[in-house]
């Protein structure tokens, strides 16, 4: 450790560090524009001049590294005046648009030009203009006039998205920001960039011009997407989400979020909103009121127990509705005298699972590890977030080893790639674990070659200290994902390595520990989905989208006798019979569990649209309906209490004895006959397949033309 003397005050700070490091430790604020705490320094803007002792002239504090007795103010003369003649150099060109500017209440340069700014500027020639650009339909560059060329932006894109899409070209008066050769900005963190703009030249395209900042309430939320958990900021005008930006969570998502967290929002409002219960009578859909379409649910449900039994009943619930949602839905079933519900929808193996899959460590430890195995995921497109964590890492030296079936753009280093065909991932697996068992001298698991490529992986994964075998969602999804789990077990025995799933949805930990799973002789997903069943309750789930049944799913559910759909949007119109709105995350209150085991609730941020109710009271209403006992609560976190049986939600994190990825499964190494079934990243749930903007981005489109080629 290292003392200075910052403003007259002692401070101790880490050798190495900058003055900068040393007046946030010390809670001195210093203006800045260029640096931001998770990016490399740049130490373009000059705002943070400070005077350091027996220097001739003010030093940029970022960029100016500490050293012992080191005397440093930033508040003397010299110092403010050096700050002042910068804030005179930046609003040189600064266009006077302030009133209109969608950064207006919220600018860094609005707000430094107050205290630092002069009365009058001395400069009279023209300011100079920058011609707007056209980089996607997420990000806005139509007022990169404003720029000061802070860099921000840039550094976000090489160091955080991996990607360095916007650079700057010419030098002086003419420099400017700008992507490569009109392309446009794809990036599934691009939204970032707007965040960190601190004065308005790039801003969102779907919020642009709809609102002022201070019009705006501010509300904490939690992501319904991926398994992140991302927390959020939900800013609400005259009871409608006008823009979501990220909640700093260092834990979880730090101080970003994922393109389909920021904008998926737009749904929200969509005409496709459900706002009313709807049946369909003779081929017709007619609006009714609630009591009506309950009890023509309830009538229809005991119609079917009574002429088919309780068994030709089941429910496919969403993993990203809540934990309430979840284990209410699950209660109902059983209450009515039937083992059939599911969350797995994707799934193709659906052998018990001893425990719950989960990532199997921390989010946060993702940043810091040595060496890694992902097997069987799109990583930077499933889980953005975790992608940039293990991005973090590679940079720091972590060798990241992957096995799947394609070769993709990781936007990091890889260390070692295996690609293989999904089917014969667990063959792939078991080259591995024979590579392992030959360096430490151990009897393989089961029988395999020691490829070079295998012996690649293992020779890393046996090196360094922290370390994590991963599962993605296509590992997951996969025919053998027992097998693979069970080898990925013996890996990370021998290796001293985690081993975890990365789990797809916001609530598939938490699905799992409400019981959303069929119990003794109850029919999963896929039996469900195969049209199995009678009456079909389908919570917050479209089967043709949502499960590996596809299409499929659709032609199946037009043979039951009664399809109860419960979802916030005109969805499943062409094989239900009734449609009953539920509130999405926004109009709800609940709790989601995300791949750590981290369990977060939220509120409401605005009021239901139209006649939509929280799924939690309609199901509480429906088992009442039907005299199922214990369905009195008060509230979604009375459902929390009695029903899921976890304390109040609070950031709290479940301990080792929920969590479990143990298998007691035995290792099939025959090639699969299927392909698993993996959501392309704008296209996970309901939500972000009505967000009109993300279905614009490149990653959407692509995934268009390959379904239509498909």
């Amino acid at each position: 450790m290292i003392e200075i003397e910052l403003d007259g005050k002692k401070v101790e700070i880490v050798e190495g560090s900058m003055v900068m490091h040393a007046a946030e430790k010390a809670g001195t604020y210093i203006p800045h524009f260029c640096y931001h705490k998770k990016l490399s320094i740049a130490a373009s803007c000059r705002m943070c001049l400070v005077d350091v002792e027996k220097m001739p002239k003010p030093m940029p504090a970022c960029a100016t590294p500490v050293t012992q007795g080191m005397i440093v103010r930033t508040r003397s003369d010299k110092a403010v005046k050096a700050q002042k003649s910068v804030m005179e150099f930046l609003l040189i060109n600064h266009p006077l648009d302030c009133p209109i500017c969608d950064q207006g209440g919220e600018c860094q340069l609005q707000d430094l030009a107050v205290g630092y700014g002069a009365g009058a500027s001395r400069y009279e020639e023209e300011k100079r203009v920058v011609a707007p650009k056209d980089i996607g339909p997420l990000v806005s560059m139509q007022e990169m006039s404003r720029c000061i060329h802070c860099t921000r932006c840039v550094r976000f894109g090489q160091e955080m998205a991996g990607v360095m899409e916007l650079g700057m070209s010419h030098r002086g008066e003419h420099a400017e920001i700008e992507s490569f050769v009109g392309q446009t900005v794809d990036s599934e963190l691009s939204g970032n960039m707007i965040d960190i703009c601190p004065v308005g030249a790039l801003t969102s395209k779907p919020f642009r011009y709809s609102a002022r900042t201070w019009e705006l309430s501010r509300r904490k939320s939690i992501s319904p997407h991926d398994s992140t958990g991302a927390n959020l900021i939900v800013q609400v005008k005259n009871h409608r989400v006008m823009r979501v930006v990220p909640l700093e969570n260092e834990a979880v998502n730090e101080c970003w979020i994922a393109d389909r967290d920021r904008f998926s929002y737009e749904a929200l409002n969509s005409d496709e909103r459900l706002t009313a219960p709807m049946l369909k009578q003779g081929g017709q859909w007619k609006t009714v009121d609630w009591q009506t379409a309950l009890e023509f649910v309830a009538n229809g449900l005991k119609q079917v127990s009574a002429e088919h039994g309780p068994a030709s009943i089941g429910a496919l619930v969403s993993p990203h509705s809540t934990l309430e949602e979840l284990c209410l839905a699950s209660a109902l079933m059983r209450g009515l005298g039937s083992q059939n519900i599911d969350h797995r929808l994707r799934n193709a193996d659906f052998a018990k699972a001893d425990g719950v899959r989960y990532l199997g460590t921390s989010i946060a430890s993702l940043s810091t590890l040595q060496r890694v195995l992902v097997v069987g995921s799109n990583l930077r497109k499933d889980h953005p977030l975790f992608a940039q964590r293990i991005r973090q890492a590679a940079r720091r030296g972590c060798a990241v080893n992957v096995i799947d079936s394609v070769a993709r753009d990781w936007a990091m280093p890889l260390a070692t790639t295996l690609w293989a065909p999904s089917p014969v991932w667990v063959q792939v697996l078991a080259d591995v674990a024979a590579a392992v068992a030959l360096e430490k001298g151990v009897a393989a698991p089961v029988q395999g070659s020691a490829t070079d490529a295998a012996k690649a992986i293992a020779k890393s994964m046996l090196g360094g200290e922290r370390k994590a075998i991963l599962l993605g969602n296509a590992a997951a999804h996969h025919a053998r994902a027992s097998s693979l789990l069970a080898l990925a077990n013996w890996l990370g025995e021998q290796t001293g390595a985690t081993v975890g799933f990365l789990t797809e949805a916001a609530n598939t930990v938490g699905a799992q520990l409400a019981g959303a799973l069929p119990g003794e002789g109850g029919l999963n997903a896929a039996q469900m989905l195969a049209g199995s069943l009678k009456a079909v309750l389908l919570l917050n789930t479209e089967p043709e989208f949502d499960s590996a049944a596809g299409a499929a799913a659709a032609a199946a559910l037009r043979h039951a006798k009664l399809v109860v759909t419960m979802s916030p949007f005109k969805a499943n119109m062409a094989f239900s019979d009734v449609l009953l709105p539920i509130a999405p995350f926004t109009e709800t209150s609940g709790t989601f569990v995300n791949a750590e085991g981290r369990v977060q609730g939220f509120h409401a941020v605005v009021k239901p649209l139209g006649e939509t109710r929280p799924a939690w009271k309609v199901l509480r209403v429906l088992a009442n309906l039907l005299d199922v006992p214990g369905f009195d609560f008060d509230s979604s976190q009375d459902v929390l209490n009695k029903v899921c049986g976890l304390p109040p939600a609070d950031q709290t994190h479940l301990g080792q004895e929920l969590l479990s990825n143990a298998t007691k499964a035995s290792i099939d190494l025959s090639a699969a006959t299927s392909e698993p079934v993996v959501a392309s990243i704008y296209a996970l749930d309901s939500v972000v397949r009505r967000a009109p903007s993300l279905q614009l981005t490149a990653d959407a489109k692509a995934a268009a033309t390959q379904e239509v080629a498909a």
